[in-house]
């Protein structure tokens, strides 16, 4: 039995709220270990609930993967050459660890490095310099929920590919301060994303070569 057997509906508008058990990273673990979860399904644990990725496009089936989705991660890729001078790369929807209840899958990650330091391990808050969503139909997911679980974990920058008004919208931890990022920095094609790296140097990269024309 996979996990698709355990799915549910939420409450509709005006029915009793129902408690939910809220999984750790370790029980999401063992229920891939068991074939609950199989590796490589769409899911992804937040806030100690399973989720399943939305990756389509706006009005599309859930299910499907949007074709400028797809094409935006594929430029993220493109991004980790200019990044591996400076000490670190870029990770294509693979899992980053935000424990107790939190195990997300960012469209890409920057993270301090190369690939073999974590054959072993997936990258911790405090190896990941910048988080990046692709966004669609799931936009208002994505900038709220996943941004929420970002700014908790500390994470210190999070850029938004917000494909529904062709912007990357750039978020930074105020200060010190966790719990919730800043105002955005909007930037539309034409602009500059600054990237950071593992050390004082940046990467620039032009909007419009990460959002489909």
């Amino acid at each position: 039995m996979t996990i698709s057997a355990f799915m549910v509906a939420l409450p509709r508008p005006g029915e009793p709220a129902v408690p939910v058990l809220r999984l750790s990273v370790d029980q999401y673990h063992a229920m891939m270990e068991k074939g609950i979860v199989r590796e490589g399904e769409p899911f992804e644990p937040i806030d100690g609930r399973i989720v399943c990725k939305n990756r389509a496009a706006a009005r599309d089936d859930p299910t499907t993967i949007g074709d400028r989705h797809v094409w935006s991660v594929v430029k993220l890729g493109e991004v980790s050459r200019l990044l591996e001078p400076f000490g670190c790369h870029l990770r294509a929807q693979q899992p980053i660890s935000i424990p107790p209840y939190d195990e997300p899958e960012p469209d890409g990650a920057i993270v301090v490095g190369t690939e073999d330091d974590y054959l072993h391990h997936k990258p911790a808050a405090g190896e990941i310099l910048c988080v990046i969503e692709v966004s669609d139909s799931s936009l208002l997911y994505d900038r709220r929920v996943k941004g929420r679980t970002y700014a908790t974990a500390g994470l210190p920058l999070y850029v938004f590919l917000n494909l529904v008004d062709v912007v990357a919208e750039v978020y930074r931890l105020p200060g010190a301060m966790g719990g919730s990022y800043g105002p955005p920095d909007v930037l539309p094609k034409g602009q500059v994303l600054a990237l950071p790296t593992a050390t004082d140097t940046g990467v620039e990269v032009p909007v419009e070569r990460l959002l489909p024309p």
